[in-house]
């Protein structure tokens, strides 16, 4: 173990053992999180419709409350006042840890949401910091692929996560309360130990403490926007409607989060590489055109009768899409001041979260009349934020942020 109060400059951090390096503990928080939230995330839709007889209304205000702890992930940079960012990341690691591990404790509508507000400050706190330390600890150049690498090692965690809930549920007999707290005690458990094993790494440039909010960054406001509500609709009604509609039960679904995963761990790291060579404009912009396909083909589930194989399928090629996101970070990273990336990542996802925190219960209400109509609305998000992806220039800098602002600068040689 170590001092707690040692801090190592990111230039001397290569004379650590390879372990204790800040890369290294980016690839353990980015597997040690999705053991709780993915477990939670699987469990999720079958805990409340079996145990607290949730209708869409209901799974759309849960949401809702979940999300709130991302809409005030601005928060954050009060918090840095006094906290580094690495230790903050870490407790809120283990807050999320701990409050996954009591979910099924609390089966009724007040105790679920309750639960569920705790777990999701930790997690969005976590994630928060996370992205920032990513962007910060990771130079530009190898940042799209490491980031690819890092959300590889973060499917390789839930893949093992999903494998164990496929194999023993039905024949162990297992109970929500039983994975739910050995998962959760895991990533508590892991996130404890890096706390305390791992030096403070001192990023190469001070972080401004204070909210930032730069009229140059607007796109990038712009686009996290859209993100956070076309992502909301994924996440709260693709797997609700495998369960509702199809009846899939736990094993199932887990096993479809689990072809989802193999399908990351291939291919995250190449699209890492695509996002490197080809550059985030034609990345974002191959996203958004495939998720108005995907979404549109979720509508015609219900209007047209379109069956369970098709779901599965879509589900599969909706998270490949959404891995793309990469692109957003490493637009940013290239036309932020370096100085900036922290307060930022905290106003960015709250952008992110806006539309998070009205968006699920109300189109809640939206399914219960019309579920077509809830993947349509989707589909015209991912139109809106292709429009705003082309606007990303071929090599963005500051001064140049959009195809609409500064000069053009040369092609580096």
């Amino acid at each position: 173990m170590r001092d707690m109060t040692q801090v190592f400059p990111l230039s001397d951090a290569a004379h650590l053992p390879f372990w204790r390096r800040p890369v290294t503990l980016l690839f353990v928080m980015a597997a040690a999180m999705p053991i709780a939230f993915a477990t939670w995330s699987a469990l999720l839709n079958n805990f409340v419709v079996e145990v607290a007889g949730f209708d869409g209304s209901d799974i759309g205000w849960l949401h809702t409350v979940r999300e709130v702890p991302g809409f005030l992930a601005v928060g954050v940079i009060a918090i840095l006042l006094f906290v580094r960012e690495q230790v903050l990341g870490l407790v809120a690691l283990i807050l999320l840890g701990v409050a996954t591990a009591l979910t099924a404790h609390f089966p009724s509508m007040g105790g679920i949401l309750t639960i569920t507000m705790l777990s999701s400050i930790g997690f969005h706190y976590f994630e928060t910091v996370n992205q920032s330390l990513q962007l910060q600890w990771l130079d530009r150049e190898r940042a799209p692929q490491m980031l690819g690498w890092i959300l590889s090692a973060s499917s390789a965690a839930t893949l093992v996560a999903y494998g164990v809930i496929i194999l023993s549920w039905d024949a162990l007999g297992l109970t929500y309360n039983i994975v739910y707290l050995v998962s959760g005690g895991i990533t508590a458990l892991v996130a404890l130990f890096a706390l305390l094993a791992y030096p403070q790494f001192a990023s190469p440039n001070p972080q401004v403490k204070r909210m930032v909010l730069r009229r140059r960054y607007w796109l990038y406001y712009a686009l996290q926007f859209m993100s956070g509500a076309r992502r909301q609709i994924f996440v709260v009604f693709a797997g609700f409607m495998l369960v509702e509609r199809f009846g899939f039960d736990v094993h199932e679904i887990t096993l479809l989060f689990l072809a989802t995963l193999v399908s990351n761990i291939l291919f995250a790291p190449i699209m890492g590489r695509a996002v490197r060579v080809f550059g985030e404009r034609k990345a974002l912009a191959f996203e958004y055109i495939g998720l108005i396909a995907v979404f549109l083909a979720y509508g015609g589930i219900y209007y047209f009768g379109w069956g369970l194989v098709l779901a599965a399928i879509l589900y599969v090629v909706d998270h490949l899409f959404f891995a793309l996101a990469l692109a957003l970070k490493t637009y940013f990273q290239k036309i932020a001041d370096p100085g900036d990336i922290a307060p930022t990542a905290a106003v960015a996802f709250t952008i992110n979260h806006i539309a998070a925190v009205f968006l699920p219960a109300a189109l809640g209400y939206l399914w219960l009349v019309s579920p077509g109509a809830v993947f349509l609305l989707a589909a015209g998000m991912a139109a809106v934020s292709l429009l705003l992806a082309l606007m990303v220039p071929r090599h963005p800098v500051p001064g140049y942020e959009t195809i609409f602002s500064g000069v053009v600068p040369a092609p580096a040689q």
